[in-house]
């Protein structure tokens, strides 16, 4: 009896831990897609779309715009937006704000490679909803000193070259290019400054205040007077 009873405690604590497992990041995708298939968007609709920064940010409370929409999600990489944009561009949105290519890095890629896919989303973006205004924003900096995110590590050196690519992507599929390079970085160490992140990678707080003081006027512009800038 005493080894039935400790069968059955370890088969209920297998099943507890199973239970408690956390999810692969591919069923958090899986979830998410599934999630903004339910939530329409309009042409009078500006959206966010990118990985985990976007997916944390309170966006339309932080810019006071309830017609902003979110449609990040945690882990996306480029081809991962490809697969879900046209939840996005079938509503004919006013305005998308892209920023994606930082889990790139994290595979190993080159600037050359993020490039070439990330070009091949940005022209089925502009071919699915040509009236959209499209705004490519720059791969944010990193800060690898608070010894997180190790496949990140030497990322820092290749962030420059895939941004200036995919401001060559924007002058040729006439969307604008939105540097947020100077607004976030030490000027010193040219890392994620320290008072924006808590782990190096993702934004605190203040690290949202200063990613929207760029993006909007961008945001808030009628029309498309900023085109390129």
């Amino acid at each position: 009896m005493k080894i039935n009873r400790i069968c059955i405690s370890l088969m209920l604590a297998g099943i507890a831990f199973a239970n408690s497992a956390p999810a692969s990041a591919d069923s958090y995708y899986d979830r998410k897609v599934s999630l903004y298939e339910l939530l329409p968007i309009g042409e009078d609709d500006i959206v966010f779309v990118g990985n985990s920064i976007t997916d944390g940010g309170e966006l339309n409370e932080l810019l006071g715009m309830p017609n902003i929409k979110n449609r990040g999600i945690t882990s996306d990489v480029i081809t991962g937006v490809e697969k879900r944009i046209n939840q996005v561009m079938k509503g004919h949105p006013k305005k998308v704000f892209l920023l994606i290519g930082g889990n790139d890095l994290s595979h190993k890629l080159t600037a050359a490679q993020i490039a070439e896919r990330y070009e091949r989303l940005v022209k089925k973006m502009r071919a699915l909803s040509p009236a959209t205004h499209v705004y490519l924003q720059s791969i944010m900096p990193i800060n690898n000193d608070f010894g997180r995110y190790k496949t990140m590590y030497g990322a820092e050196k290749v962030i420059p070259e895939v941004n200036r690519r995919i401001k060559e992507i924007a002058a040729r599929n006439g969307c604008t290019y939105i540097d947020l390079t100077d607004a976030l970085q030490d000027p010193k160490t040219g890392k994620l400054k320290k008072a924006y992140t808590n782990d190096g990678l993702h934004l605190t707080g203040a690290g949202y205040k200063a990613w929207m003081s760029v993006v909007e006027p961008y945001v808030k512009a009628e029309g498309w007077p900023l085109l390129n800038k």
